[in-house]
């Protein structure tokens, strides 16, 4: 009940009435709607990942590229809307593919600054299954730079977070480069 009623507070603050018809159940959805956008404070991306770790021979890249996510502005409480890019060498181990796109929504799934979260992500995936490599692309758009402040509309904020043989290897990055900044045409 405290969330609601400052809620209610909200409302009041910006000059409206929450009791107002539209506005009397508005603090229980907003409350509903920070419970699921914020819910990556109660997942692991370890044990998602874990749940389906496979033993594999293949050593080559596994890309999951536009992997669309929403996230939260840390410093705005605004939207963050973007594409993931992932991509990772196995090494004995491979990962079920939806794997990685929860593991994205865990870490977008909080408060946010996009560096950060492309971090977490490359993170989260190089230290529990342990690839040859990883590499995490996220273009986004800020709606605290659209809708506030520079109000610059459509700009989109792109940051890397390349680890192993992605880092060392000029001919590995360049591959996932050119994978993620090709068309997808025919998506099949």
């Amino acid at each position: 009940m405290e969330f609601e009623e400052a809620v209610k507070k909200m409302i009041e603050f910006v000059g409206e009435d929450p009791n107002r018809e539209g506005l009397v159940k508005t603090p229980h959805r907003v409350k509903k709607a920070y419970e699921f956008m914020f819910g990556g404070y109660k997942l692991d991306a370890k044990e998602i990942l874990e749940s389906a770790l496979f033993t594999s021979s293949n050593d080559e890249m596994v890309l999951i590229k536009d992997i669309e996510f929403y996230s939260t502005c840390e410093h705005h409480l605004l939207p963050i809307i973007g594409r993931a890019h992932v991509a990772y060498i196995p090494d004995g181990k491979v990962v079920g593919l939806s794997k990685i796109p929860r593991v994205v929504d865990v870490f977008a799934r909080r408060m946010q600054i996009q560096e950060q979260l492309t971090e977490q992500i490359a993170d989260a995936i190089m230290n529990t299954i342990h690839p040859k490599g990883v590499a995490v692309v996220i273009q986004a758009r800020h709606m605290c730079m659209e809708m506030r402040g520079v109000e610059k509309i459509n700009s989109t904020t792109t940051s890397s977070a390349l680890r192993g043989l992605f880092k060392k290897d000029q001919r590995t990055r360049t591959e996932f480069f050119s994978l993620i900044n090709s068309p997808s045409g025919d998506r099949y």
